[in-house]
């Protein structure tokens, strides 16, 4: 077929991981700045044939992944000026593991519109070296920015907090107490043992190892037995029941990934040999119901349903017929609701659902882990002429998705149909939610459950999502030593207990 020209082609693709290194001084590690600018400069060497600068030189857009380390008011500006480019606008992402995935939805939108022609997208963390430097006392002298520097527009829109205040005062604060609830929620769901879904969730993340250990960008690069993963020792302390830190995302790492996307006419004025061409066929976005206390079921995701199932038939496609997948993978959960609810299967030793390893193998540099997924599978799509991938990013406790489908072939629709997108917030949001009653007392059943751990093991917090007689959400707290042991160690979910006034259950 005759390709039109406007339609999208992601042409280069750019990693750089600095591994740890304990004889290096922190403040001569790259900063996330530079991390940025490397990891644009690799996709440009990717494109092949010199092509890459000429697409930098004449890029329209530069998106930069928001960091977690680093802050200034316009960092894209920075990363112009260091690259010597001056792309017509300069934009941020917010905040969200679904950021790269939607900016790239966002640039294959404006260049099948003939809005646009040459986008590049990256970012790059350095929590590992902040946290070294923290640690020993280094000065790290990273780049600034004056700060009546006007900050970037960001396209994702306005964000808002993670939680309810009941939900903060409960404990839910971090992404490491959110997940394990749903974790658990997922077991009762399942009706597995605890034993079962302990060896469960070590058969899955031993998998997600073994990937990572065959990935050159990936942080830690050894495979871990199933047993490894789940068991509690000193180099794997508890942090939230189930989870042990090898069940949890690392951050903890100086990573940076970046891609370039353009036109078929951009490429092939810039010299890009077709065999470095993956076209982006379509992609959905949604958020669930924004808090954890509105879902009606916290081990479920309709938004990664809708906006999967809206994806792939919008590229024309089936679960059947993908090839390689990375789905985001901050903690186990995450694979095995998003397997679900796109029709994969989460045990099937022949295809692990990461071309990384995932978040806590390959690294999980804030924002921009997704932008390594895409970079891993347009390499792996262009080893495999006519295949079709997905990738999956998420952002705060599973509540933002967004959803992509590649092809290392020509997409059958063109022009303004040569990239397909859309917005499915509308039927997530017209989905039933959960009444919640933030001043329930007396009777409650527990829905889900996790102990939270202190660094010395012990644990420390009771945190549980509770039914009302009459089904309205609730959340409560252990704090007695015992009952935490208790409550870590045999089944909690469906006991029932007194929720007194002060948030605390005395358990039945």
């Amino acid at each position: 077929m005759t390709l039109d020209p406007r339609t999208p082609v992601v042409v280069g693709v750019g990693q750089v991981t600095v591994p740890p290194d304990p004889a290096h001084d922190p403040a001569t590690r790259p900063e996330p700045l530079e991390l940025m600018v490397r990891a644009l400069r690799a996709a440009a060497e990717d494109c092949g044939n010199g092509a890459g600068a000429r697409l930098l030189g004449g890029a329209g857009s530069l998106a930069v992944v928001d960091p977690f380390s680093w802050w200034v008011p316009d960092p894209g500006r920075l990363v112009a000026e260091r690259l010597g480019i001056a792309p017509a606008e300069v934009v941020r992402s917010g905040v969200g593991g679904n950021s790269p995935q939607s900016l790239l939805h966002r640039a294959a939108s404006l260049i099948a519109r003939g809005a646009l022609d040459v986008a590049l997208v990256t970012g790059g963390d350095a929590l590992h070296t902040r946290r070294v430097a923290r640690r020993s006392g280094a000065q790290l002298h990273w780049a600034t920015q004056d700060p009546a520097t006007p900050t970037a527009a960001q396209p994702l829109g306005a964000d808002r907090s993670p939680a309810t205040e009941l939900e903060l005062a409960r404990g839910i604060h971090l992404p490491v107490y959110a997940y394990p609830l749903l974790e658990n929620a997922l077991r009762a769901a399942e009706g597995w043992t605890m034993d079962e879904h302990r060896a469960r969730i070590g058969r899955l993340w031993a998998a997600f190892s073994e990937v990572a250990a065959a990935n050159p960008f990936a942080w830690l690069r050894r495979p871990l037995s199933a047993e490894a993963i789940v068991t509690p020792g000193p180099d794997n302390r508890m942090v939230a029941a189930p989870y042990p830190k090898l069940c949890t995302a690392n951050i903890s790492v100086d990573q940076g990934a970046a891609f370039i996307c353009c036109s078929v006419a951009a490429a092939r004025a810039a010299g890009v040999p077709a065999d470095r061409w993956v076209f982006p066929l379509a992609g959905a976005d949604a958020h669930d119901h924004w808090h954890l206390s509105e879902r009606t079921e916290l081990h479920r995701s309709p938004a990664i349903r809708i906006a999967g199932e809206r994806a792939l038939a919008l590229a024309g496609v089936g679960p059947d017929d993908l090839g390689p997948v990375e789905l985001y993978s901050c903690f186990p959960v995450v694979v095995r609701m998003a397997a679900r609810e796109l029709g994969l299967d989460a045990e099937d030793p022949a295809r692990p659902l990461t071309v990384t390893g995932g978040l806590t193998f390959a690294g999980g540099p804030g924002n921009n882990a997704t932008s390594h997924g895409i970079a891993a599978v347009v390499t792996q799509l262009r080893a495999t002429p006519g295949a079709v991938g997905l990738v999956s990013g998420l952002g705060w406790y599973a509540t933002k998705h967004a959803l992509g489908v590649y092809a290392s072939r020509p997409p059958p629709h063109e022009g303004r149909d040569g990239f397909r997108w859309e917005d499915v917030q509308l039927e997530v949001d017209a989905l039933p939610r959960c009444p919640v009653d933030e001043r329930a007392t007396g009777p409650v059943r527990i829905e889900t459950a996790t102990v939270t751990y202190r660094r010395d093991g012990g644990p420390e917090l009771g945190i549980l999502a509770c039914r009302t007689p009459a089904g309205a959400r609730t959340w409560a707290n252990v704090t007695e030593p015992a009952t935490l042991e208790e409550l870590a160690a045999t089944e909690p979910i469906g006991r029932r207990g007194d929720l007194g006034a002060d948030g605390r259950l005395a358990l039945d």
